[in-house]
């Protein structure tokens, strides 16, 4: 069955309560440091992890996804500290398969390449306004790094999954790979770069964060589907993010982020080319905007966009 999973927010009672209010399923964790004990002593304390876990399941709460410590230019271009960094997300791994977490990222600094558009945000209907990229307007056109550079970040990408998989396997915890965001040509971890991944890595506990948004970013729609069918087939989208955007590198040399029902993807294809490709995982609204009245913890776009999905996953099960 599919499920819903937003962000964690600030964990406060009240943000648990609305989401519980919501019909929220689980929560994803997407900050690198944002689980106790990793700004401390560099990976999550273990004990801490287990009292978040009970309190979320006391409001009817599961952790969907976590996010290992973060492998910085530090690590990617064989620093001071590169081995440090990797043995902390070797810790955090192990941390994770004691406490019962089924899925965690690992985040690789130099997976995209953000000269090669500019940024900006774009007004919507009633005034709403989100994140938008134009490749014509960056400020320095220029390229993306060189082959030699590109095959470098591979090496250590795959040095540092050399060591996690087995860790991820031994643990029971699915390791994660989300797409290059923004999709520029050549970014690591793009549509040749998935493929890559699993080639290197076939070992059933490496899989997906499957973000359809980034991906229409890449190439629309057709590309989204194409890719749920065939890694969907392989069962490897573990969760997926789902957003809608308006235009493509591609097709426009840019595109712009909007609400669920505003763009260019029908998030209900999208729902039911998942559950035609044998998924059960969670589907998380993503990067939501703000609407009119709402603060840093944008409640109503949330609620709204929560909503939404939830009455899509309604009409999916009437098919």
């Amino acid at each position: 069955m599919i499920r819903v999973s937003v962000w964690c927010g600030d964990l406060s009672d009240a943000y648990l309560r609305l989401v519980t209010q919501l019909g929220v399923d689980c929560l994803d964790f997407g900050a690198g440091d944002g689980l106790p004990g990793v700004k401390e002593q560099g990976y999550p304390d273990l004990d801490a992890l287990l009292a978040l876990k009970k309190r979320l399941r006391s409001w009817g709460l599961e952790i969907n996804r976590v996010t290992l410590p973060d492998l910085t230019e530090e690590y990617m271009l064989g620093r001071d500290g590169a081995e440090r960094e990797l043995e902390n997300s070797c810790q955090a791994m192990r941390v994770f398969g004691a406490a019962g977490v089924p899925m965690a990222r690992q985040r690789f600094a130099g997976d995209v390449f953000p000269w090669m558009t500019r940024a900006s945000t774009a007004a919507h209907r009633g005034g709403y306004r989100y994140r938008a990229e134009s490749v014509a307007l960056a400020a320095a056109p220029a390229g993306p790094p060189t082959a030699a550079e590109l095959e470098a970040w591979w090496t250590r990408f795959c040095a540092a999954y050399a060591c996690l998989v087995p860790l991820a396997e031994d643990g029971g915890v699915r390791l994660l790979v989300h797409p290059s965001d923004t999709p520029h040509p050549d970014t690591p971890l793009g549509s040749l770069g998935f493929h890559r991944v699993i080639d290197a890595f076939p070992n059933r506990c490496v899989g997906y964060l499957y973000c359809c948004g980034t991906r229409a970013q890449a190439g629309g729609s057709a590309l989204v589907l194409d890719e749920i069918h065939h890694y969907g087939r392989k069962g490897r989208i573990a969760t997926v993010h789902l957003r809608n955007v308006r235009g493509s590198l591609a097709t426009a040399g840019g595109f712009e982020e909007v609400l669920l029902d505003d763009g260019d993807l029908n998030p209900f294809k999208i729902l039911l080319a998942l559950r035609q490709a044998g998924f059960d995982g969670c589907v998380n609204p993503d990067h939501i905007p703000a609407l009119e009245g709402d603060g840093v913890a944008v409640h109503h776009g949330l609620s709204y966009s929560v909503g939404y999905l939830k009455a899509l996953l309604a009409a999916l099960a009437t098919v």
